[in-house]
């Protein structure tokens, strides 16, 4: 099965799928019964101070990718998202859904190759 990202403002392309928010905050004008999720994983996104100063700036995307990682790294809920995501691979494609315009220099970028790097340890 595969890992992938979708942009929660696109038409969804895999509704088989298993569907997680990786947003900390819930994103504007998506109500609850379209966003058609699975889960909502707002633990395992980007702490608000991380948020705020990176601001979806490409060129502090560099940095923002170290200290998400190192954020991931200390946050006690991530080994358990981990094993989540890999369970559900097993069976199904797994969606990360992020609301970011930028579809290359936002969390779920970073969040999906982190996955795949740790997936083998579980």
């Amino acid at each position: 099965m595969e890992l992938k990202l979708e942009r929660i403002y696109d038409k969804p392309q895999d509704l088989s799928g298993y569907r997680v928010l990786v947003d900390r905050l819930w994103p504007r004008g998506i109500s609850k019964v379209n966003a058609k999720l699975d889960e909502w994983e707002k633990e395992i996104a980007p702490s608000k101070d991380l948020r705020k100063w990176f601001s979806h700036d490409p060129e502090k995307f560099p940095d923002f990718k170290t200290k998400y990682i190192a954020e991931l790294d200390d946050n006690q809920k991530t080994a358990d998202f981990i094993k989540l995501i890999g369970e559900h691979l097993k069976t199904t494609n797994v969606i990360l859904l992020y609301g970011a315009k930028d579809r290359e220099n936002n969390q779920a970028v970073v969040l999906k190759q982190y996955l795949t790097d740790h997936l083998d340890q579980f």
